[in-house]
């Protein structure tokens, strides 16, 4: 039986098409399942990271633009086929989020993958089939 691949450390990078920007995304995971973030472009997967149960993760250089968020959260994560192996939920935020860099500011998010009381995002489930993999 082959050994159970490492589970990838917090704030792991798993796909990246959009660094080279200054915006700062910044993911906290109060759940106690592992996830993995992923940004889409219009149609376009641009970055996936890695967020560890009961951590937070920051992607430091996200290029300008809008963003459709994505998440999936599960139990051992697979790295070569891009899903839990266990457990697996997909969702997606409603709304989008905006990156725009000034040459004063640039955008920083705060995404939380758990409810919270006053937090104003909501989610839709996503079929698996439909998950920017």
């Amino acid at each position: 039986m082959p050994a159970a691949a490492a589970r990838p450390r917090n704030g792991r990078i798993l796909y990246d098409r959009i660094s080279g920007g200054q915006g700062t995304l910044k993911i906290k995971n109060g759940t106690s399942r592992d996830a993995v973030v992923t940004l889409v472009r219009g149609r376009t997967k641009a970055i996936s990271v890695y967020v560890r149960a009961r951590s937070t993760a920051k992607v430091n250089d996200v290029r300008d633009g809008t963003y459709r968020i994505f998440f999936t959260s599960g139990y051992r994560f697979s790295v070569s086929k891009g899903r839990f192996a266990r457990g697996a939920s997909y969702q997606k935020f409603d709304d989008r989020l905006r990156f725009t860099t000034t040459s004063t500011s640039a955008t920083i998010w705060t995404l939380t993958l758990n409810p919270v009381r006053g937090g104003n995002a909501r989610t839709t489930g996503v079929n698996p089939k439909d998950f920017p993999a």
